[in-house]
């Protein structure tokens, strides 16, 4: 992630009180260009999941042109993987869905060469994940490749996920899901009503958002909004039993670590919104760049 873009997006996304809570978009602000934005909406849990679904009826009843391209079984944890064969198998169950053998990454390339060929969408949206998408668990997510795919090819693009780094209740995520949506078409709609005509997002850069778990049930509002940075702790740790057959046994178990200040962990903890700036490649900030230079100074193949 490119650290320019955080200030720039802290002042758009929070200079209002607007976002910080998820209760149900309002009419369109003044001054939004007209016509109804398209959205080329994709996940990693399949064209099926829950999450796509509730997120489809969410952006369509704001009155958005959606259309789902996205996986036709689960590819959760497939990162930023596509083409990776020469041939794809294409579903078209009903109108405006479309399923891919695939990765998100094949769905995404897919729906924009041939779904959206005559004119790319506006937006890319994948999700809503089932489960959380921050801290490393974003770096292997397919929700986020999928926005990655989106942004490598010039279309702006939001991943959006549910929970937190805790064990799940997937009923309490489900729940969880209508408010994270909400927020969701908030936060499109403010993007759209500060570019006027233009982009909704600078050229290369998109956003991982992540809605924590509110409430007894998952239904609560969070406590605001953050522009984060991505943690760099490993949330999960795998174990590995030798089953004495040339096989192992993996379990996966949830370690709890100290979340960075200003990180998505540190806005899960605190029951907020994290909105991450994402970047299409894996380049880092100028002083990142200056120490490599000083350390290979003088080296020759």
């Amino acid at each position: 992630m490119r650290r320019k873009h955080v200030l720039p997006l802290a002042a758009l996304l929070l200079c209002t009180p607007a976002l910080a809570g998820t209760a149900p978009a309002s009419a369109a602000p003044q001054g939004e260009p007209s016509g109804p934005l398209r959205i080329l909406l994709t996940n990693d849990d399949g064209y099926d999941a829950p999450g796509i679904r509730l997120m489809f009826q969410r952006l369509t009843a704001a009155g958005y042109d959606v259309t789902i391209v996205a996986p036709l079984t689960n590819q959760s944890g497939t990162g930023t993987k596509m083409i990776t064969a020469s041939t794809v198998t294409v579903k078209h169950p009903e109108p405006r869905v479309w399923a891919v053998d695939g990765t998100p990454g094949d769905a995404v390339t897919f729906g924009l060469a041939q779904v959206f060929a005559d004119r790319a969408p506006d937006l890319v949206v994948s999700g809503t994940n089932f489960g959380p998408n921050m801290a490393t668990l974003a770096t292997h997510s397919g929700t986020v490749g999928g926005a990655v795919a989106a942004l490598e090819s010039g279309v702006p693009a939001i991943a959006v996920s549910t929970g937190g780094l805790t064990v799940p209740v997937p009923q309490l995520i489900l729940n969880a899901m209508r408010p994270t949506n909400d927020f969701t078409v908030k936060l499109i709609d403010r993007l759209r009503a500060h570019a006027k005509n233009g982009p909704l997002l600078e050229a290369g850069m998109g956003l991982n958002v992540n809605h924590p778990i509110v409430g007894a049930d998952g239904t609560g509002t969070a406590r605001g909004a953050a522009v984060t940075t991505q943690d760099p702790h490993p949330f999960l740790k795998a174990e590995y039993t030798d089953s004495g057959d040339g096989t192992w046994k993996v379990n996966v178990k949830v370690v709890p670590q100290p979340a960075d200040k200003g990180s998505d962990a540190e806005a899960a903890d605190a029951g907020k919104v994290s909105v991450t700036p994402i970047a299409p490649n894996w380049n880092t900030g100028p002083a990142e760049f200056a120490r490599t230079t000083a350390l290979l100074a003088g080296l020759r193949p």
